[in-house]
Order: C-alpha cells, then structure tokens, then sequence
C-alpha cells in the first residue's frame, strides 16, 4: 500500500516523476544509465539548462537579471556562502527558528550580524513584526518558511539593500513577487526533488561587491561563470529536480500548485482548531500552509492515536524534538487525499474518545 508521506523532508515527489526518475536510473541515453553518463555529456547539459530556465521561468525572473545554479552542500552551505559572497562589514537578520539561527552563528565567524528581531523567547512559535531594518546594512536575510515549528512568514520588506531568503520548504509552493528578493536559496529535498542539490537563484548585480578573496567552491559568480558545471553536479538530483518544475509547470505553475496547496491545510487547520482533542502549536496569524504543527490535548491518547494513524497508511507524523507533537508536512506532491485520511483518522480518535 502506497504511504501517505507527512515526512518534512526528504519528503514526498509526484508519483510520475519517480517513475521517470527511476527509468532513467536504468537507461537515460542510448543504453547508459542516469548516474553512469557523463555530467559533461550534452544529454546532461540539456538537463541542467532545463533545469536552470524552469526554475527561472516558474518564479517570473526571466529578463529581470537573475541566475539560477544548483550547487551541493545543502542549504546549510548556503549559510556559509551568502556570508562570504554578500556580507563586508554587516547584515541583518530575522531570527524565526533553527535555521535561521545557524545562518546567524555562520555569518557572525565573518563579520557583525544584526539580529532585527527574534521569536526565540517563545520558542520561535510566531513570526515577529514591527522591526525596524538600518539601512546601512549589507543585505537582509530571512527564512519564509520553518520546517520545525510550522511558522510561515506572509509579508516581506521592501528594502533599498539586497533582499536575501532561504525558502527551502516553501518554494515553488505559493505566489510572491519574486523579484523582491535578490537572492533565494532553497535545499531541493521539500518542494523540487530529492536531497543532494541545492537551487540559488540570484540576481548578478549583487555580487562581486565585497573584498575579500572567495574560495572558489563558494563564489557564486564561479558557478554561474561555468554555468552550474564547476565541479561534477549531483546529476540524479539535479535531474529529478528538473522533472518536478516540469511537473509544477504542466499543472500550471505556482498559481495553480497554490490552490491546492490552500485547500489541504485550510482542511488541515479546521480539523486542528475543531478537534477539541488537538491543539495547534504556531500561532494563527503565521501557520505555515507546509507544515501544520499540533498537538494532543491529552497525551494518554498518545499510543491510540499513534496506532491508529500508521495502521491507516501514514508517515512522518512525528513532531520534531524542539516541539514535540505532531508535525504535518503537507508539500507540493502531497495530494489532498492524504489530508484527507489524516483528518478522517483525527476525528474518528474524537468519536472514540
């Protein structure tokens, strides 16, 4: 029986493109494997071009001066290099959870970090509001989305400095104006395919602007100079990742993905807030749309409710230990169908309670 996959990552993929992904594996060009082939071999190029304009095309960049690489190391690589390529003598940052917590201890080895505000003090359960950003700041970096305790940023500043955020378990998922942002980075292994690349998509302007010397493996400008083939790419992530924004297109894009995706955790949600034996952790104002975050009201039901949701086919329930609960990740593959049968399993706990 297929599982319903609640896993906040690696996490759920169309149905279709494993199927794709997995004959490829066996036989992508001309007899020769996926992960056999070349990563110089125009078969693969073609793929990572593809792959690159997708992503371009989806988020409405194209003509606005961006480039998209896929680069390895995971988003916390990206902590890391944000720092080396952006920051010359200071940033701010919004702190909202763990990961934008690790972006600050990264950034600060290099030069001063401005912590503009932080929701630490209440264990990162809402998004703050109200701060104010100096303006003389190298750029701002936010985190839209968190993973661990369901928080989901719904408005962005408008700045007169660089705009830097890490979307990595909501992009692709919702509609923004992307080119607020002058850069984005985001781990595939949420919303675009499986772990082991990491898309950025930056706008060139901003780079080269800072004095010290950058290692090569972290210079954006590098990468894009070789066309995200400076060292050898994760070709079968890169790959997969190509066959989802193929996928996101041929349903419409992010507008349409954005329906459904408001139609599971709107479902969600209902069930959270009516459910007198659930509690939800995030506030309500910035409840994230991929990642419902609850609890039970009585943990003697504990062992029922565990029992009765993996009975009925479901995984990646289990909330992450900074929150403890229950954590529902409800990405872009994820079909309303799923939600649906962790709602039914929530109110059939309610009729037998």
């Amino acid at each position: 029986m297929k599982k319903h996959n609640f896993s906040a990552g690696p996490s759920i993929l169309p149905e279709e493109v494993l199927e794709k992904s997995a004959k490829a594996v066996l036989n992508f060009d001309d007899g020769l494997s996926l992960i056999e082939i070349s990563h110089r071999s125009k078969a693969f190029i073609d793929v990572m071009e593809n792959a690159r304009s997708l992503a371009i095309e989806l988020l409405g960049l194209e003509g606005k001066g961006y480039k998209a690489i896929f680069l390895q190391g995971g988003a916390n690589t990206q902590f890391l290099a944000v720092a080396l390529n952006l920051l010359e003598k200071r940033a701010g940052y919004l702190n909202t959870g763990t990961w934008s917590d690790k972006a600050i201890k990264e950034a600060r080895m290099y030069q001063e970090v401005v912590e503009v505000a932080s929701s630490k003090e209440a264990n990162f359960n809402y998004i703050p509001k109200g701060y104010k950003i100096p303006s003389d700041l190298d750029y701002f970096h936010c985190t839209s989305n968190n993973t661990i305790f369901g928080t989901q940023m719904k408005e962005f500043p408008s700045l007169d400095i660089p705009l830097v955020c890490d979307m990595s378990s909501d992009i692709f998922s919702r509609s923004l104006d992307f080119s607020k942002f002058d850069l984005i980075y985001a781990g595939a292994q949420k919303n675009m395919g499986p772990a082991g690349t990491t898309l950025v998509v930056v706008k060139e302007d901003i780079l080269g602007k800072v004095t010290r010397q950058i290692p090569s493996m972290m210079d954006y400008k590098v990468h894009i100079g070789k066309d995200s083939m400076f060292n050898t790419p994760p070709v079968f992530a890169v790959y997969t990742s190509m066959l989802t924004l193929e996928w996101l297109k041929g349903l419409g894009g992010i507008e349409a993905i954005e329906k459904e995706n408001f139609k599971k955790s709107r479902l969600m949600y209902s069930e959270i807030d009516l459910n007198p034996l659930f509690k939800g952790f995030a506030a309500t104002a910035d409840r994230s749309t991929m990642n419902a975050t609850f609890s039970l009201t009585d943990d003697k039901l504990k062992d029922t409710f565990d029992g009765m949701w993996k009975e009925a086919g479901i995984n990646g329930l289990n909330g992450h230990r900074s929150v403890g609960g229950y954590r529902a990740s409800m990405y872009n593959a994820l079909p309303l169908g799923s939600v649906e049968a962790l709602v039914e399993v929530m109110s059939e706990l309610e009729r037998k309670a």
